[in-house]
């Protein structure tokens, strides 16, 4: 038996058809299709006839629709507000770092002043302001117990947000990176 499998797999014709369909042989196992494998059907004729068309049993009473459940309810400690898996630090730095590339961009498109000459030249009061305001319009309904999830419908969602504000940290980060390795304004 093993002799012959030897011949067969190595045979000229085997290594041939193994080169033209190399890229077949790269799919993963679990996504490749058995071809001729057999199908049975399991139900038989005798099962069909067997089986009947019942009326509705109105014996029993119709099901009781289950109770929503209630919602967790949400701390509104400082401490569990402000914690490192809290609602509030990635959702408050995302919200700046989103105000802040996009205010990044639209200065240095119109004065042409890169990232560290625009904080050099009074941009230290604006990202102040501009973090208080936005700290504090963020925590005030998490001190309420209101979470951005159950705001959040639609398009607008509280995942989109976050993912938002993620791709706005990285971009303000790679934006500063960019223009300290070029020497000047991206643009």
């Amino acid at each position: 038996m093993a002799a012959s499998m030897n011949a067969i797999l190595g045979s000229p014709f085997t290594q041939s058809r193994a080169i033209l369909f190399r890229p077949v042989m790269n799919v993963p196992r679990s996504l490749r299709r058995t071809v001729g494998a057999p199908v049975r059907c399991m139900t038989g004729e005798e099962d069909l006839k067997e089986q009947k068309v019942s009326e509705p049993d109105t014996t029993r009473p119709p099901p009781q629709p289950q109770p929503t459940p209630a919602r967790k309810k949400v701390s509104t400690k400082f401490s569990d507000v402000l914690a490192f898996s809290g609602p509030a630090p990635e959702r408050i730095n995302g919200r700046l770092a989103m105000i802040g590339f996009v205010a990044a961009m639209a200065v240095e498109l119109s004065n042409g002043q890169d990232v560290f000459s625009q904080i050099s030249n009074g941009g230290i009061p604006w990202f102040l302001g501009t973090s208080l305001v936005l700290s504090l319009a963020s925590l005030i309904p998490l001190f309420k117990g209101v979470s951005a999830e159950s705001k959040s419908e639609g398009f607008m969602t509280s995942d989109a947000e976050l993912w938002n504000g993620r791709f706005a940290m990285v971009g303000l980060v790679a934006l500063a990176f960019t223009e300290f390795v070029k020497g000047g304004a991206l643009v």
